[in-house]
């Protein structure tokens, strides 16, 4: 038997068709007959109705199979009339069977045409309502599986987005781990104690990214967690040359934003910035709102950007500092970090964020992300 939940507009509206026939043949018995048997209208309407109901049920669990072909609408359409000879055989003996038979228990008759008029012609009373009420279902129900394919259609899209974070979550963390464990190999063979203790600032870093599991956004206070004790390696490395500030609203701190979003930022400064010179550069992070949208920020004072088309994230987006004495030389690639944050940003937001970097009048870069954020 079909569902009662999921159908329960049909039999909502099943109930009411009869109801409204019931009523009006109950008028139009009191106006013609003038009579107070209203039993008897009650009684040809309510068998038909009943009759009707069982053989639609019936008809209704053997075609569940028919769905596939609503595609095909000449094929089903063909497959509900081969039910019309069930109702045609069973609807006169059934429905009319039980007024005789209240009849026959009240000490009256129920009179009818002879049984081949009256076949023939309930025959095609019965065929134009069951097909009426076929051509509705066919709309009700065909309506009803493009919604469903298009709702797999979109559960399929999110499972594939949800692969893609995935593959660009376990992309990134060997990335950034790679990085870290460079920067405490450089202080291995110059400050045994600076090491130590930077190691254990990473191991709670670490702690704190596998406590976030494969969830793929967290909290800005956690994400905040996370980039501070990053920088708290990086500034162990470049100790004397970086000095960062921390300008957040502390009202945005509960908003949701991608795992590792400001870290990526950091990186791309000390990798193109900082490890190439030997002055003291200044960094910022901030994290603002700016009407429905949610900023983080990172910049510096002596970076520079290279002249890339818009948009390309791929090889270097900051330059070495040009005309520094005793500069690193430039290193190749060093985009990976960027290009996973705005693959991530566009498999969680789509068009709604985006990833921004641009020179600064006085020197330096601005790198930001926005985010939108609900109210």
């Amino acid at each position: 038997m079909f569902p009662l939940r999921r159908n329960l507009v049909f039999v909502l509206a099943w109930i009411l068709f009869w109801a409204l026939n019931v009523f009006v043949a109950v008028q139009d018995f009191i106006r013609n007959e003038h009579s107070d048997a209203l039993w008897k209208p009650v009684l040809w309407e309510g068998s038909s109705a009943l009759t009707t109901t069982v053989l639609m049920l019936i008809q209704l669990s053997g075609s569940r199979g028919d769905a596939r072909l609503l595609g095909t609408p000449a094929r089903w359409f063909a497959r509900q009339a081969l039910w019309l000879p069930m109702y045609w055989i069973a609807f006169v003996p059934l429905a009319f069977g039980m007024r005789n038979g209240v009849y026959a228990l009240v000490g009256e008759t129920y009179r009818h045409d002879p049984l081949p008029q009256l076949f023939l012609y309930e025959s095609i009373k019965i065929s134009i309502f069951v097909g009426l009420f076929t051509a509705i279902r066919f709309g009700v129900e065909s309506y009803r599986a493009l919604l469903e394919q298009k709702l797999r259609a979109e559960q399929a899209h999110a499972r594939l987005a949800e692969a893609q974070l995935l593959r660009l979550g376990q992309q990134m963390q060997p990335h950034f781990l790679f990085n870290a464990l460079n920067t405490v190999s450089s202080l291995m063979y110059t400050d045994v104690a600076r090491a130590d203790a930077t190691l254990a600032q990473l191991a709670d870093m670490l702690r704190s990214t596998l406590a976030l599991g494969e969830r793929h956004t967290a909290s800005l206070a956690t994400e905040l967690r996370l980039a501070q004790a990053y920088a708290g390696v990086m500034a162990e490395r470049f100790a004397d040359r970086v000095g960062i500030a921390w300008q957040v609203d502390d009202s945005l701190l509960g908003h949701d934003v991608p795992v590792l979003s400001l870290q990526p930022l950091l990186e791309n400064v000390f990798k193109h910035t900082v490890e190439r010179r030997r002055g003291l550069t200044r960094i910022a992070v901030s994290a603002r709102r700016e009407g429905a949208t949610l900023v983080l920020g990172v910049e510096d004072d002596a970076g520079e950007l290279r002249g890339e088309p818009e948009g390309e994230v791929l090889g270097e987006l900051q330059g070495e500092q040009r005309g520094e004495a005793g500069a690193a030389p430039a290193r190749s690639g060093g985009g990976i970090g960027l290009a996973n944050l705005r693959a991530r940003l566009a498999a969680l937001y789509g068009d709604a964020a985006r990833l921004e970097l641009a020179g600064l009048p006085r020197g330096g870069v601005r790198a930001e992300v926005r985010l939108p954020c609900a109210s």
